[in-house]
Parts: C-alpha cells; sequence; structure tokens
C-alpha cells in the first residue's frame, strides 16, 4: 500500500507518496502539486507494478552507466575468451565510455542512442558499430532484468547493415597444393616445415592459431590422427594461448604425406614443444597477402601464380573441407574435422561444395530404379520358366 501525506513548502502545499519497496525498505515520491496526481502516480507505479512484477525503483535509475560497465563485465568475463575479453574492453574504451560512463542508466533516451550510433558511423565506419552497440545494449537490458529501469532504450535502434563480404574463397586442386608446398621447402630458413605447414593446412583443414599451437605430444603417428587441444594467438602484443574457436578439442585424421612431412620435423623435438616455431624460435605469426616482405607472398610469387589465385592462410582450410567432400566425406564428418559447432554451420559455409549433390541425387535413384527394375524382370522370368517347366 502507499500512503499519500500533504505537506507545506514555501512554494505551497505539496503531496507525497509514502511506500515501501519489494524489499521492505520504505521511501517515498514528493512533489505533487494536487492530491490526485500523487494517487495516480502511486497506483501505476507502486500498486500495480507490485502487483503484476513490473515494479521499478525510482532510485534506480539514478546509477551510472560506468558501474554497470563493471558489473556486467565481471558477470561477462567467465564465458569469454581473452581475445573477446580484449575487444570488447577496446569497443568501450573507444566508443562507449566519454559518452555514457557518467550518465545515469534511466536518463538515457532512445533519440540519443540513434545518434550516436550514427556519429559512431560517421567517425569510424559501419564495421565498428555492433561491438559498442552491443555493450550498450546488454547494459541496459541487465538494468531492466534488475528493475533498475522500466524499458531497454536500445530496442528497435536502427543499424547499418553491413555490405557484403566479398566471398573471395580459393580452393587449390591437390596438384596446386603439392606445388605450393614444395616451393615453400625452397624458403631459405626453415623450408621444410614451411613446407608441412602448408599440407597440414591444406589436408587437415587446421585454423592458423591451432597449427601455431600444435605440440608434438598432440600427433599420434600410430593411431595416424592429431589432437586439436589449443589455440595460439597473438593480440595486444603478446601471445595468448586458449581453447580451440568453438572451444571443442577434436581429433583429425592424418594423410600419409601429412605424416611423412611432420616426422622428420618433430624428432628432435620434446613431447611439450611447439612443432612449428619462427626462425628465433617462437611461435609462428600468421601470413597476409598484404605483407609483401613475408615467405607465404614470397613463395606464391615465385610460383608465378596470377594474383587473383593466390590463397591466405585461410584459404587452405577451404580447400581441406574441398578435398575431404570430393572424396566422399559426409557433412558430419566435416564438421568434426572443423570444428564447426554444428553440422548446420558446416553447411552454411560450404553448401556450395555440396551443389554438385543435387545431380548426384537423380542420377542415384535412376541407376536404383534401373536395378530393381531388372531384378523384378530377373525375377518375373524365373518364376515363368518354373511353371512352364510344371
Amino acid at each position: 500500500m502507499a500512503n499519500i501525506v500533504k505537506y507545506q513548502t514555501k512554494n505551497g502545499v505539496r503531496y507525497r507518496v509514502r511506500y515501501r519497496k519489494p524489499d521492505g525498505t520504505q521511501t517515498d515520491k514528493r512533489g505533487f502539486k494536487r492530491k490526485i496526481d500523487a494517487e495516480n502516480w502511486a497506483a501505476e507505479h507502486v500498486t500495480i507494478a507490485k502487483a503484476t512484477n513490473r515494479y521499478v525503483d525510482p532510485e534506480g535509475g539514478k546509477q551510472r552507466v560506468r558501474g554497470l560497465y563493471e558489473q556486467w563485465l565481471a558477470e561477462k568475463r567467465p564465458f569469454w575468451r581473452e581475445t573477446s575479453d580484449s575487444n570488447m574492453v577496446s569497443a568501450w574504451k573507444c566508443h562507449c565510455e566519454a559518452k555514457w560512463a557518467n550518465r545515469q542508466i534511466g536518463g538515457i533516451t532512445h533519440a540519443e542512442i540513434q545518434a550516436w550510433v550514427g556519429t559512431i558511423i560517421e567517425g569510424s565506419g559501419i564495421s565498428s558499430v555492433s561491438r559498442p552497440y552491443q555493450i550498450l545494449k546488454d547494459i541496459c537490458g541487465m538494468a531492466v532484468r534488475d528493475k533498475l529501469i522500466a524499458t531497454n532504450p536500445c530496442d528497435g535502434i536502427e543499424l547499418p547493415k553491413l555490405p557484403k563480404r566479398k566471398d573471395r574463397r580459393v580452393y587449390l586442386t591437390i596438384p596446386r597444393l603439392l606445388a605450393f608446398a614444395d616451393e615453400a621447402s625452397n624458403c631459405r630458413k626453415l623450408g621444410e616445415e614451411r613446407r608441412t605447414l602448408i599440407l597440414l593446412l591444406g589436408f587437415c583443414g587446421l585454423r592458423w592459431g591451432e597449427a601455431a599451437g600444435l605440440q608434438k605430444r598432440d600427433l599420434d603417428f600410430d593411431a595416424g590422427i592429431l589432437h586439436v587441444h589449443r589455440n595460439l594467438v597473438y593480440v595486444n602484443a603478446r601471445w595468448i594461448e586458449g581453447t580451440p574457436k568453438s572451444h571443442e578439442r577434436r581429433d583429425v585424421p592424418m594423410p600419409r604425406i601429412v605424416m611423412d612431412a611432420l616426422k622428420p620435423i618433430c624428432g628432435q623435438r620434446e613431447p611439450g614443444e611447439r612443432v612449428f616455431r619462427d626462425v628465433r624460435g617462437g611461435p609462428i605469426r600468421k601470413q597476409s597477402l598484404a605483407r609483401k616482405t613475408g615467405w607465404w607472398t614470397h613463395t606464391l610469387t615465385r610460383l608465378g601464380w596470377q594474383q587473383d589465385d593466390w590463397p591466405v592462410p585461410h584459404d587452405l582450410r577451404h580447400t581441406a573441407a574441398s578435398l575431404a567432400v570430393h572424396a566422399g566425406a559426409n557433412v558430419k564428418a566435416l564438421q568434426r574435422m572443423l570444428g564447426h559447432k554444428n553440422a548446420s554451420m558446416t553447411l552454411d559455409v560450404y553448401a556450395d561444395l555440396f551443389d554438385s549433390d543435387l545431380m548426384d541425387v537423380a542420377r542415384m535413384l535412376d541407376a536404383a530404379v534401373q536395378v530393381e527394375a531388372g531384378m523384378g524382370k530377373c525375377g518375373q522370368n524365373v518364376g515363368k520358366s518354373v511353371l512352364e517347366s510344371v
């Protein structure tokens, strides 16, 4: 229940609503000039709100966004990879902190947020909107959950549509993959290791970070499999070791050509040593076509291929998927090999590899019908012959 109390001010009579919050503490809302206004406010914001579990503490909206950000960060961090943590903190500092940190959560409006999104687009581009917007939306969502505010002001914000990514995907044939690997062996330093790395990426489909984190103990030559247990990435000028992208450790089969290349390299390694190292003995840095001085680019230059046909490192993962499909692997096997979260993700990414299967279905059905029809005719003839003989 809420009580309406009259009190005197220098400007005249005023009314206040005195009530208890759901936690039992007493508070009030004052400043109403008319008693009816106080009664209406009490009915809407206290009596009805409590009955329908929609009560929102008027004082809750005064909390600063900075404190709520710290609470949100503490809730989310246990579930993030370190790279995700770094990206989110950077997005907060670059786009959110100056604008929102000292604001009261209850004072943020939909219009302000829409204008802020436009400012990010103008200053940093469309691709920079997603993370900071998601941070603010999550913080406001948390405030709604904790009944600090009634609704999320981020709901209904118009966001820019990202331009469709040019799907520049290069699939190497086996002859081209072997040519690339053999040419890499001609590098002045670590030639055989670089040849082996290309074969591993192109036949086993590991991500670069998974190959960088590979240790000798992860290779089971007797069973012909390698264990993908870790992912190694370079973030903010330091190496971070974590689990594979989907957090799923997996076993990947090794073709004979990959095992034969790995054995000489691993012969002098200790079980806990990395399989692939740079010239200084550290982890291997990811190669890029933008780096004109890298061994990857130099190798492709020596091959003399047209630049439109140059693969980036991730194209070797696509190549492994293509070779596996053409070798007869089904979607589920490909998903397990690549470490996708589910088979639908594999189909979404590599639907083009399965397009030819549609025509194969018709051909196989035709063949099955012909076989069954042939067997039926054969059976009829046999039966007819038996009856005639009788």
